[in-house]
């Protein structure tokens, strides 16, 4: 379906269409859209009925072309982003355009097909929550964000997310090259090919449509048949289901057409899962888990129930799962840095909880070293759970009629302590293990076909040229992506030693933002408290704004990251590694410019989110078969 190629060629002499404003290319655009085919000599299929009958949905295959290309872009509202931060797991139709086209054939051919594609979409609505259009301008200069933004103003509706974009001048030659997009600048104007395509979850093209070809009723079974064949790509995916409710996913949310996707409490449904079975047998690419022998199936029931329970709290509204979410990671996908008790400030991001019986110290800082001593800091935390003693807990505790005989039953007659707390909460966690990932399958079991090219590119650049594997180590039979060591990666220097803007922006719903003073803030919020990072533990001052290193298992459920929770995606964090962090004398050695590629980072990405366990969908609906402690009974 590549057959032929419409060259679109508009005046850039001088005249702007329809007046000399920003918005004048816009009308102009919007004019020809709609007049275009009374003129058109020959208009394209794609404004009335195809001379060709698009076969059904899932009756053809669409094989993979090639990796679509990365690369810096701006948005329609001026943010800097990139194009596989906007790809983000979407089934994603991608045109290139400039405003001032005025070749019916051309841009405005495919604006209207795809406002064709965006009616079609109405009729198939959980397929248009999959989908992305990105309408990419190779006109910066005359594109700007106000123009981009008056363009979706005109060309969404809510029915599907359409972003409109440009690039950097200096950035676009290379995503221009990698699209095979041949653009000719002259005293004439500005011509091009035609054409738009089609790219899937993996990011990679799976058709290209040229002039001849493109149609809305074809664009919309090539999708139908996209989405019947794949998997979503976010592993998050998998748990947004009635089955495995309710975090509230807020990508997008930067947009006046964000709707929430967040499922009330009542539509989760849990099953228990036979947990104590890691003991046996690690996932594939795990070692054993360490303290084994102490656990037994009382003490993770026990455990489950606690980790659930807001009674353990000072007031009764905060359990240890409402920072570290099932649904989310074990961590919160919503908060940078969690909130504690009566909205109190938590300087650091929650940590995830998979796979924590591995680590030899607990907390960004290391300041904890077991797991069954690490729960009683937040709880008794002022600004967490608030308990005022260890003993107001145990108290608690041996008045909840729920609890009686349960820890005489896990602890050979021992009530509720200080031990049998920490080691019940201890048990449960040691066993949200999760493994057997696609890159467990193909590095240690053999599976060549587990991996997808990118994600093995990725690998080696994980391995090699970036370095990365420096601190997140993996062993020849096991991989545990830490080295248990800390670090300091130029953040918490940069947060704590930066001057502070007089003025931030935020974002008080669905697409509106303004800006506030930092006075203001300062004046009736919380001023965040200085994290010095490892040093707080040990006074040393080489350890200033170190921290410890992350596991990366499961890593692509786990957002934001770094221990401040200011990276938003896997591609920020990439992208601040690939310039070399926040350069100052503290600074690791091994962070350093890596000067990769937009497609090398891309398959850097690819390859981390291969590394998500195959049994994240059983931790979830097993953590949702925990009772949770009602603060109103048993008072």
């Amino acid at each position: 379906m590549r057959a032929s190629i419409s060259s679109t060629r508009s005046d850039r002499s001088g005249a702007r269409p329809f007046g000399g404003g920003p918005l004048g290319p816009l009308f102009g655009l919007l004019f020809t859209l709609w007049a275009g085919p009374l003129f058109a000599e020959t208009p394209a299929p794609g404004y009335g009925t195809p001379a060709f009958t698009p076969p059904p949905p899932g009756s053809y295959r669409l094989p993979p072309i090639k990796p679509a290309a990365d690369g810096p872009v701006t948005l329609e509202q001026g943010e800097p982003s990139t194009l596989g931060a906007l790809f983000d797991g979407r089934l994603v139709v991608l045109s290139f355009i400039y405003s001032s086209c005025n070749d019916v054939n051309g841009c405005p051919l495919a604006l209207h097909v795809l406002s064709q594609l965006r009616q079609r979409l109405k009729q198939h609505p959980e397929l248009a929550r999959q989908v992305r259009i990105i309408s990419f301008s190779f006109d910066p200069a005359h594109d700007t964000p106000e123009v981009l933004q008056g363009l979706a103003e005109s060309f969404t509706d809510g029915t599907v997310d359409w972003r409109f974009a440009t690039a950097p001048e200096a950035s676009l030659p290379e995503i221009l090259d990698a699209y095979g997009q041949f653009i000719a600048r002259d005293a004439d104007g500005i011509s091009h090919g035609l054409r738009v395509y089609l790219i899937d979850r993996e990011r990679r093209i799976r058709n290209i449509y040229s002039s001849a070809w493109l149609h809305a009723d074809l664009l919309t079974n090539d999708l139908l048949t996209l989405a019947g064949e794949e998997s979503p790509k976010d592993p998050r995916e998998s748990l947004r289901d009635h089955a495995t409710g309710a975090g509230d996913d807020k990508r997008g949310y930067e947009r006046p057409d964000y709707r929430t996707r967040s499922l009330s409490l009542p539509g989760r449904t849990g099953q228990e899962a036979d947990l104590l079975a890691v003991l046996a047998k690690p996932p594939l690419g795990l070692p054993p888990v360490p303290g084994a022998e102490a656990i037994t199936g009382e003490k993770v029931q026990l455990g489950r129930k606690l980790f659930f329970d807001r009674r353990l709290s000072h007031n009764g509204t905060l359990s240890c799962a409402m920072c570290h979410i099932p649904e989310q990671g074990f961590t919160s996908n919503e908060l940078a840095t969690s909130v504690g008790i009566e909205g109190l400030t938590v300087r650091r991001n929650a940590p995830t909880l998979y796979n924590v019986a591995y680590l030899e110290t607990l907390f960004h800082d290391g300041r904890e070293n077991r797991l069954e001593q690490q729960a009683w800091q937040p709880m008794l935390a002022a600004n967490e759970m608030g308990n005022p003693s260890i003993g107001h807990v145990i108290g608690a505790i041996e008045r909840l009629a729920d609890y009686e005989g349960l820890f005489e039953a896990a602890f050979d007659g021992r009530g509720p302590t200080m031990e049998t707390v920490g080691e019940a909460l201890a048990s449960y966690q040691k066993l949200l293990i999760s493994g057997n990932s696609p890159f467990d399958r193909w590095r240690y079991g053999g599976d060549q076909t587990a991996l997808s090219e990118p994600a093995k590119h990725g690998f080696l650049l994980f391995a090699g040229t970036a370095g990365c594997i420096s601190c997140h180590v993996i062993d020849n039979e096991h991989a545990l992506f830490t080295d248990q060591r800390f670090h300091d990666t130029g953040l918490g220097w940069h947060k704590a030693m930066q001057p502070k803007p007089e003025r931030r922006p935020l974002r008080i719903a669905p697409g509106v933002e303004i800006e506030i003073e930092r006075r203001v803030i300062d004046a009736v919020g919380e001023r965040p408290p200085n994290d010095l990072g490892r040093y707080e533990v040990t006074l040393d001052p080489a350890d200033r704004w170190a921290y410890r290193t992350p596991t990366l298992r499961n890593i692509a459920l786990t957002s934001p990251y770094m221990h401040d929770g200011s990276l938003p995606t896997l591609e920020a964090v990439v992208d601040y590694y690939n310039r070399g962090g926040h350069r100052h004398p503290g600074i690791d050695p091994r962070v350093r410019p890596l000067n990769l590629s937009a497609e090398e980072k891309r398959d850097l990405v690819a390859f981390l989110e291969a590394l998500t366990g195959d049994n994240v969908t059983t931790l979830v609906r097993d953590a949702f078969a925990a009772p949770v402690g009602d603060p109103s009974a048993n008072e």
